[in-house]
């Protein structure tokens, strides 16, 4: 018979009733199929050894490190940061970990969280564009803290980091675009699974440990959409980096949790999504890289109003455009443009980086889109929302995310047109090294003297043969 849901008889042994509940409610096909993937996960990491990692992905992982940390150095000084190390600063425990660009020391659950933050704040970090995850901040965020209480290798830590984004990124995979659409911030749900693998592949994590890790992370999905343009956003990925290496951290010493957090009939792909492909977490586990597939912002704004200022920039720069000449500007973009940048009047720089219009007139007046760019000043300058509210998006679905159609019309009748299929920093438009490092240096030297931020730079992209990564955070330090 069934057993009544309503009544459980006190003393009945437990293993009876597991059973009896699996026969009166049987396992969907769906769920069958997916058996044991959050274990493959699990088992995949804990057996990766750096020797495994081809080249292409270990340069991806030194590129994400190095633009990671010119984001969080340049971010760190920034008001977000001043409050949260003066909230919780207070509460910290040991000084074990740098907080990067500034003097002061945390534990390194806080460490990661003040340093994921700071990151972020500039919404110049790394992008996954299948997903619009930011991968770095969670997982390395998370790494950096660890790698000064634990000591690790550059080639270690090369490997974590891939691993992290490889776990993250698959789980964004198999749960975009639903997830995302009914109001998750990716970066914070998925990233916390990427914290926790990557933490414990450093702690040596066995795949009994690893499998508790990945479920403490199931259990901890943070961030909303609805903070776009405030300072919680960048509290997502600095609080997965915490509650990633927390998960790790409790794993270690034994403390269970689910083995199929993911899968299971309440696990978290069927809690966060309303459809979801569980063949992305595991198929080609180890033959592809995830990490091979980030890219970089030349711009610090929301990645999907990248190609309105690259085609503005260029039309601006081919006709030596001014304000004052233009009637209007009409762009064809994706829907998801204006669903996340819609901002049509904002008042502070985030919010700047959350609005299409304001972004387009910018890269007319200014002709370029840094994080010096988004400031309250220049969002408020008479100028430059005289031109914003002249700026008219619409939606067309046959527009690619990286692509946009510009239209400028100017007032003596021409019209100037500018297409754009892949938006530079995109996957097919990357950024160089060059690239990133002329991004590093402005960031950092924003904080830290020029030659202070000459080795730093070096030190990133030399991540990989450093007897101890521990070594950069200390050259992080103010």
């Amino acid at each position: 018979m069934p057993v009544n849901r309503r009544h459980f008889v006190t003393g009945l042994a437990l293993a009876g009733v597991a059973a009896d509940l699996r026969a009166a409610d049987p396992i969907p096909a769906e769920q069958e199929a997916a058996h044991d993937v959050t274990r493959t996960l699990a088992r995949y990491v804990v057996a990766a050894v750096p020797a495994d990692l081809p080249e292409p992905p270990r340069k991806a992982a030194t590129r994400t490190f190095l633009n990671w940390m010119g984001c969080a150095v340049g971010g760190s000084r920034h008001e977000t940061v001043d409050i949260a190390v003066a909230a919780l600063g207070p509460f910290s425990g040991p000084a074990q970990a740098t907080l990067l660009g500034r003097k002061e020391r945390l534990d390194i659950l806080n460490a990661a969280l003040i340093n994921g933050i700071a990151s972020h704040i500039f919404d110049y970090d790394d992008t996954h564009l299948r997903t619009v995850i930011h991968p770095a901040g969670p997982v390395a965020s998370a790494l950096l803290a660890l790698s000064e209480y634990h000591p690790v290798t550059g080639r270690d830590f090369v490997n974590a980091l891939a691993l992290g984004v490889e776990v993250e990124c698959r789980i964004g995979n198999a749960v975009y675009p639903s997830h995302y659409d009914a109001g998750w911030h990716i970066t914070g749900t998925a990233g916390v699974f990427g914290a926790a693998a990557a933490a414990g592949k450093i702690l040596g994590l066995s795949e009994q440990q690893m499998l508790w890790a990945l479920g403490l992370a199931a259990t901890q999905p943070v961030g909303l959409k609805e903070m776009f343009g405030t300072m919680t956003k960048s509290f997502h990925p600095g609080r997965a980096a915490q509650n990633g290496l927390t998960a790790a951290l409790l794993a270690a010493k034994g403390f269970t949790s689910s083995e199929q957090s993911l899968e299971a009939k309440n696990g978290w792909v069927r809690a966060v999504s309303t459809a979801h492909n569980y063949a992305e977490l595991t198929e080609k586990l180890g033959k592809t890289y995830e990490i091979s597939l980030n890219t970089y912002k030349p711009f610090a704004c929301g990645v999907v109003i990248h190609p309105a200022i690259d085609g503005c920039i260029q039309l601006r720069n081919q006709y030596k455009l001014t304000a004052d000449q233009i009637d209007r500007i009409d762009l064809r973009v994706h829907p998801l443009v204006l669903e996340l940048t819609g901002k049509k009047t904002p008042q502070t720089g985030l919010e700047g980086k959350f609005s299409v219009y304001f972004a387009a007139a910018l890269a007319i007046v200014q002709g370029a889109a840094g994080e010096k760019e988004f400031s309250d000043k220049l969002v408020r300058d008479p100028v430059i929302v005289a031109l914003r509210d002249r700026v008219t998006p619409a939606p067309d679905t046959t527009i690619g995310e990286t692509a946009v159609q510009v239209t400028i019309t100017l007032k003596d009748g021409r019209r100037l047109e500018k297409s754009v299929e892949h938006a530079i920093g995109s996957l097919e438009n990357p950024l160089s090294d060059g690239d990133l490092g002329k991004k590093f240096l402005d960031l950092t030297t924003s904080v830290f003297p020029l030659t202070k931020s000459r080795k730093l730079l070096e030190l990133c992209w030399n991540l990989e043969n450093l007897p101890r990564v521990a070594e950069i955070a200390k050259a992080a330090a103010a």
